[in-house]
């Protein structure tokens, strides 16, 4: 079996074995134009069960969907001093309209814009101006509005689904007639992507602010959900910004109040994008392929016909029809079970692990003398390819919705276990430079540290950042061990993509 695993293992090159599950597992590929990535239908699959599920929370909290240009005028990002600041070593920018051959056969561009478009990084300025058309009176607010597009920051070291010059997220955009909405609003968006993360993805997070040094252009406060990955490093795997009334003074997004007089509104933004992928890939993934959780696994049941003559199939594939329309009546989470049956005519061991390659949480054969025995043969992906197991065909109809649930919370239980496994408590400077030496053990350091320059710039030489604050922690209070400041509890610090 060991010759079907992905090269090399994690424990051997970690960045290439990354992009080897992408690419065993067919999710994606770079595209020609570099920094760009093609996302493959398998990956895109993935993509929208992540999508359908998130885009029916935003809806449950009272958000609709809506769509804004990609195009940016320059003029419109520059109304905001720090945000343009914050991306525009990032902005890929549109200068002309037009392509005109020359007298050597080559396209130029022709026909100057009056004015530069940036290609949008982030869509509040875009928004904002809306918003201010939009917005007169306190019955306008709340405004709760999310998009689905793409992005694009010029990305100079692109990585697939981790960083690439184009990507696809989420972005929502709300406006508020006070500063408690508005803070309410961010801390909510915050917990949605904490329970997507963990219950659907089987990605433990810490939840929680950032410092000011890691806050996004132009925001109050930015709060993140951080996960670690099996290297140990962490992940920003979704933020979710206050932005107090930054945006809606450069925009004038203002509105009469009902006492009569004139107020800036409260205005929040926060996202996810397939870097989600990326980090489901590295918190599941083995040396054999792809792991995906079952909640959001675009085929959480494989079925596996086996024959060699025709009235062998003729039997196998009645029964395979049947067995996927009875799995497909029943429900787990109150949804169908999603079910393929791969006939194809291809070798059997080399679809088996096609699958494993690919993820998919329940692989079940089925041969004559499985037909025979009236059972099915089941692997489950969070196991050994090898461990086999043989199940009555009605017993698995009946448990199937269980193995699905099993799998979902093994995936989460191995992850929250290595997570710990990869943490401690430090304590001085000391430990914090042993634990992150090249020969370092530690993912997660868990220290007191004060939001302040000093620290981030202590940390530096080692590229550890602070990631953020865990809301859900007690308080401890200590002092921090760089700048000997008073802090009411211990902070996450880490390496991170």
């Amino acid at each position: 079996m060991a010759k079907h695993a992905i090269s090399p293992t994690r424990s051997e090159d970690y960045p290439e074995w990354y992009q080897q599950v992408v690419r065993a597992g067919e999710l994606a590929e770079s595209s020609p134009v570099r920094g760009c990535m093609v996302i493959k239908p398998h990956g895109f699959a993935l993509w929208e069960q992540m999508q359908g599920i998130l885009d029916g929370m935003f809806k449950a909290t009272g958000h609709r969907n809506a769509y804004f240009p990609l195009f940016i005028p320059l003029s419109y990002l520059e109304q905001e001093a720090k945000h343009v600041e914050g991306f525009a070593k990032e902005c890929a920018v549109v200068t002309h309209h037009r392509l005109e051959l020359n007298a050597e056969g080559r396209l130029i561009p022709t026909g100057k814009l009056e004015e530069p478009l940036v290609v949008r990084p982030t869509s509040e300025t875009i928004i904002g101006a809306m918003y201010a058309k939009w917005i007169q009176s306190w019955r306008d607010l709340p405004v709760l509005i999310n998009q689905w597009a793409n992005v694009v920051r010029w990305e100079m070291r692109p990585r697939v689904f981790l960083r690439t010059a184009e990507f696809l997220w989420q972005e929502g955009h709300t406006a508020h007639a006070t500063e408690a909405e508005a803070v309410e609003e961010t801390l909510r968006m915050l917990d949605i992507y904490a329970t997507f993360a963990e219950r659907d993805l089987a990605m433990p997070v810490w939840k929680g602010p950032k410092p000011a040094s890691e806050r996004f252009p132009g925001a109050v406060d930015t709060y993140s959900i951080e996960a670690m990955m099996q290297d140990g490093k962490a992940l920003q795997a979704g933020t979710s910004h206050f932005l107090g009334q930054n945006f809606a003074r450069a925009q004038q997004i203002s509105f009469a109040d009902a006492e009569g007089g004139e107020s800036f509104c409260w205005t929040t933004s926060w996202g996810v994008s397939t870097r989600l992928i990326g980090g489901l890939i590295m918190t599941h993934a083995d040396d054999d392929g792809l792991v995906l959780p079952p909640r959001v696994a675009p085929e959480q049941i494989v079925l596996l016909p086996i024959f060699r003559s025709d009235d062998d199939r003729a039997a196998v594939m009645a029964c395979c029809e049947s067995l996927k329309a009875k799995l497909e009546d029943c429900r787990w989470r109150n949804e169908p079970l999603r079910v393929r049956i791969d006939a194809r005519d291809i070798r059997g061991g080399d679809k088996v692990w096609q699958h494993i390659k690919q993820g998919v949480p329940l692989r079940v054969e089925i041969g004559p003398r499985d037909l025979a025995a009236g059972a099915v043969s089941l692997t489950r992906r969070d196991a050994s390819p090898k461990d086999r197991q043989s199940l009555p065909l009605e017993t698995f109809v009946a448990e199937a919705a269980n193995l699905l649930e099993d799998v979902q919370q093994q995936l989460l239980s191995r992850a929250v276990a290595f997570r710990e496994a990869h943490s401690a408590c430090l304590n001085s400077q000391a430990e914090i430079h042993e634990a992150f030496a090249d020969t370092g053990t530690i993912g997660f350091a868990h220290v007191h540290v004060a939001d302040d320059p000093a620290v981030a710039a202590a940390l530096d030489p080692l590229k550890v950042t602070v990631r953020c604050t865990p809301m859900d922690w007690e308080d401890e209070p200590g002092t921090c061990l760089f700048t000997g400041q008073k802090v009411a509890r211990r902070s996450v610090i880490a390496r991170s993509y």
